[in-house]
């Protein structure tokens, strides 16, 4: 049989691949913009230590907005181009050059928040107030005085930002052990094959309906874990021990409040999703004892939780037929949304399909001013058609916050991010669940749907759960040993999973292959987002036109508040348990429709 190659990436016809020349219409435009934004930098310069009047000020606010617009397409430009043929010279020196752009901007502008600190801040709001181009900077300026009490004097400033480098050890340890040295063993594949299991793997293993393969996985992936189990718990709490010290140095109480506050979220809203998801845990104990008849398992373990309940169903999706399935599955966000959509897929946002030294995977990018780019390596199944939605949401976000935001105010935050992707996914999964009749292609999709909610909200809670009680325990200085880390995180596993799963003793060492773990208290918004999302597709099913509004008026409003803000205003209150209850509410039917086929 021939071996099918990849396509060169002169071979993709034009109709397939994102218009890169809407950022610039050639490589010597990217030049001058380069050379432009370096002249530019240089005349920031000219107000440090000057702003003491209102003009200065929002002249100086103008010219960075100015620098970032640039370094916005100068960056996207340069890594984009990389990114759909990583072997191009070319673009690999352009992204060098443009990162390195953005590294010497973000040092030439360090002395804008600090001198903005030094002000009293009564007086830069009456600036505000009495300079009508300065509302513009409103929330902007505000978020900067907001964080002034964790704001330390310069010299102290300048002695923690020289010893970052040295913050980021363990997490730089941890990645360099985890991709590079950590090695695991061979395990014999379905057919009888020696084959080595690596992180890549692994996944695509437990996956496998032979329940030996699985088996083989679990064990030599976290003996493997278990063998550097001291290594690696010095490493974490090293990161976490980082993590409390800078909390404390900046005056919060807690690890948690210092993560939370970038966001200007308040501890509660962390706690309330936790409680709430351990609330609905009977739910999910539900759905792990359909799991387990569906295996048809006298023992369901946890080698057995990702293997699918459902057998594959050959659902097979060409591009052109994706992209009319998520436009009728996004009906109900009204003609205009679906107009503008339409605009994407036709007008060369989506580089469509792989080949030779594409990035891998999918994503959407791009640079205010122009309109959004989304990278795919489309396949021909259900899964990349939700992933055309997932990322289509994330580009019609960025579409309307940067048609309806000034630069300052249109980047919208991460906690926020994730909203309209999953929106797009939950929606479109409602109409295929509407129309669809075969029973089988019925329960795939209601299988994908439970799996996303298993993965997103219950698990990532889970390991938010985890966060907080190794970050309290060493903030108690009670010490944390590879016992104790593991003992604490079977405990949670035992408690999430429920009676009706086995949970394996290897599975204690599971947090130690947790990369987010580095990244401390960011996994929630997996969580949240995932739960405001399900809750406006709720509501913009139920209520029609109204939530419609909201929800576009969302979309629109960028970074222009604090994300718990424009979430409330779009229609859901995330200091409140509500949105979770009603995405449990969703997981809830979904799995009973689920139960009624089975038991049919």
């Amino acid at each position: 049989m021939e071996t099918r190659k990849l396509q060169a990436r002169s071979e993709i016809q034009e109709e397939h691949k994102w218009k890169l020349q809407d950022i610039y219409s050639s490589d010597q435009a990217w030049e001058d913009d380069v050379a432009q934004t370096k002249d530019r930098l240089a005349c920031l310069q000219n107000f440090r230590g000057t702003l003491k009047t209102a003009k200065q000020l929002l002249e100086c606010l103008r010219l960075q907005d100015q620098i970032g617009g640039l370094l916005d397409q100068i960056i996207a430009y340069a890594l984009m181009g990389k990114d759909q043929d990583n072997a191009d010279d070319k673009f690999q020196g352009f992204a060098d050059r443009a990162m390195n752009l953005g590294v010497t901007a973000s040092s030439a502008s360090a002395f804008v928040e600090p001198e903005i600190l030094s002000l009293d801040e009564t007086e830069v709001m009456d600036w505000v107030k009495n300079t009508p181009s300065l509302n513009l900077y409103q929330h902007y300026l505000e978020n900067i005085i907001r964080t002034k009490p964790h704001t330390l004097p310069t010299e102290q400033e300048e002695l923690l930002a020289s010893a970052s480098e040295l913050a980021q050890a363990p997490g730089n340890i941890f990645r360099m052990f985890n991709n590079a040295d950590l090695r695991f063993p061979s395990i014999q594949d379905e057919s009888g094959n020696e084959v080595e299991l690596t992180h890549g793997r692994y996944i695509h293993f437990m996956e496998n309906p032979n329940r030996k393969v699985r088996q083989a996985a679990f064990y030599s992936m976290y003996s493997t874990y278990g063998q550097w189990k001291n290594t690696l718990a010095t490493t974490f709490t090293a990161s976490v021990k980082k993590t409390l010290f800078f909390s404390k140095t900046r005056k919060y109480n807690s690890s948690l409040e210092a993560a939370l506050d970038g966001d200007n979220v308040q501890p509660e809203v962390y706690h309330n999703l936790i409680q709430t998801v351990h609330d609905h845990l009977p739910l999910f104990y539900r759905y792990t004892k359909l799991r387990k008849q569906l295996l048809a398992v006298d023992e369901l373990h946890m080698y057995d939780i990702y293997v699918p309940m459902v057998k594959d169903v050959d659902m097979k999706i060409p591009y052109t037929q994706a992209v009319e399935m998520v436009k009728e599955g996004l009906r109900p966000l009204g003609e205009h949304y679906i107009n503008d959509l339409s605009v994407g897929f036709q007008e060369g946002w989506i580089d469509w399909f792989e080949s030779k030294g594409k990035t891998s995977g999918a994503y959407s990018w791009g640079a205010y001013g122009v309109h959004p780019f989304v990278l795919m390596n489309y396949q021909d199944n259900i899964d990349n058609m939700f992933t055309l939605a997932h990322e289509m949401g994330h580009a019609m976000h960025s579409f309307y916050s940067d048609t309806h935001q000034e630069f300052v105010n249109a980047q919208y935050t991460i906690f926020v991010a994730e909203v309209a992707s999953t929106l797009n996914e939950a929606l479109v999964m409602a109409d295929l669940l509407k129309k669809t009749t075969d029973p089988k292609q019925k329960m795939y999709l209601l299988n994908h749907y439970l799996e996303q909610f298993r993965g997103t909200v219950f698990r990532q809670t889970m390991f938010a759960e985890y966060e907080m009680i190794v970050h309290d325990k060493i903030g108690q200085g009670i010490p944390m040993t590879a016992e104790s880390l593991s003992k604490a995180y079977y405990e949670l596993n035992q408690k999430y999973y429920g009676p009706d799963v086995v949970v394996d003793e290897e599975i204690a060492m599971e947090w130690a292959r947790i990369p987010h773990f580095y990244r401390p208290f960011y996994v929630y918004k997996y969580a949240t987002g995932f739960s405001a999302a399900v809750a406006l597709a709720q509501q913009i099913l139920t209520e029609g036109e109204p939530a419609v509004k909201r929800y576009l008026d969302f979309l629109s409003s960028g970074g222009s508040d604090y994300p718990l803000n424009l979430l409330k205003r779009a229609g859901v209150d995330m200091t409140s348990s509500q949105p979770i209850v009603a995405a449990m509410q969703v997981f809830e039917q979904q799995l009973s429709e689920m139960e009624s086929f089975v038991n049919s």
